[in-house]
């Protein structure tokens, strides 16, 4: 092997590790939709960029992003969400963040109710997650959206 050969290996397997962190954080996305989606029923769909859908029957959409820290989204159509929308957004939270659902799912109500009532986006920080919330009742097709995630260090 020639020494030129050596320095264009090492090159080669620096420029690969990049993706080689991608796939690993994809993989860990892929596994964490996973979840989520069968502790709510649903199964998981397409994935677009950092985000998987979850598929579930009725007017609730989901979705898991990844990117610093992972995010899980529920958003309603419904002129007012259903407590399927608060219970199953606060299981998958369960699964993301690692608080009890019964701890979560009050603090989503609030935030819910807190953006209704203000006409802006609520956020409310907890423990290192946090909880938000927007709603548009004079949309047809996005009523109410809240997610939940952990707060990236640092």
């Amino acid at each position: 092997m020639s020494s030129f050969a050596v320095p264009r290996l090492l090159l080669a397997a620096c420029a690969a590790l990049p993706l080689l962190a991608e796939a690993a954080r994809a993989d860990s996305c892929d596994d964490l939709t996973r979840q989520i989606a069968d502790a709510i029923g649903g199964r998981v769909g397409k994935r677009a960029g950092p985000s998987i859908d979850i598929r579930v029957a009725g007017p609730i959409k989901f979705d898991v992003t990844c990117r610093a820290e992972p995010i899980v989204q529920a958003t309603s159509a419904e002129p007012s969400p259903s407590a399927t929308f608060f219970r199953d957004l606060s299981v998958a939270s369960e699964i993301l963040v690692g608080q009890p659902a019964a701890t979560v799912e009050p603090i989503i109500a609030t935030a819910y109710r807190t953006a209704l009532a203000e006409r802006r986006k609520s956020f409310i920080q907890q423990n290192g997650w946090s909880a938000s919330c927007y709603t548009d009742p004079g949309s047809s097709t996005m009523r109410t959206l809240c997610s939940v995630g952990r707060i990236p260090p640092g």
